[in-house]
């Protein structure tokens, strides 16, 4: 299944980050809970949540200070603009957070847990999900 690496094991992060996003409309189907949940397994630093009534998946990634929050915000915007796919972002001192979801859809999409992945591969020492949120 789409779910499984090709060497026939369970989908992990950097699997997940080397696939490419495919273009969204309206009427493309979102990730289904099943879905996202074994998306979701890949992602162990991530989480989805509600808001505006849209489910997103959300990170907040801890840095040592504005400097280092404000660069890693850079870094997701230069990945998001070579997507075409953009997230929040919030920075503040210590921290930034990202939210991915897919706006033509109003939820979550693949692509939006492919985006996730990459973004972790982002984060300096992060590669294997050791960063602390």
């Amino acid at each position: 299944t789409r779910h499984q690496a090709a060497a026939g094991g369970p989908l992990n992060r950097a699997a997940l980050a080397k696939e490419a996003c495919v273009p969204c409309r309206a009427d493309s189907p979102g990730a289904g809970a099943a879905e996202a949940s074994a998306l979701l397994a890949a992602l162990p630093d991530w989480r989805i949540v509600v808001a505006d009534g849209i489910e997103r998946l959300t990170r907040a990634f801890a840095v040592p200070d504005f400097a280092a929050a404000l660069a890693l915000a850079g870094r997701v915007g230069a990945l998001a603009e070579a997507a075409d796919h953009h997230p929040l972002i919030v920075v503040e001192w210590g921290r930034a957070t990202v939210q991915w979801w897919t706006h033509a859809i109003g939820g979550l999409h693949r692509n939006d847990f492919i985006l996730a992945a990459r973004c972790d591969a982002l984060v300096p020492g992060d590669e294997d999900g050791e960063a602390a949120d």
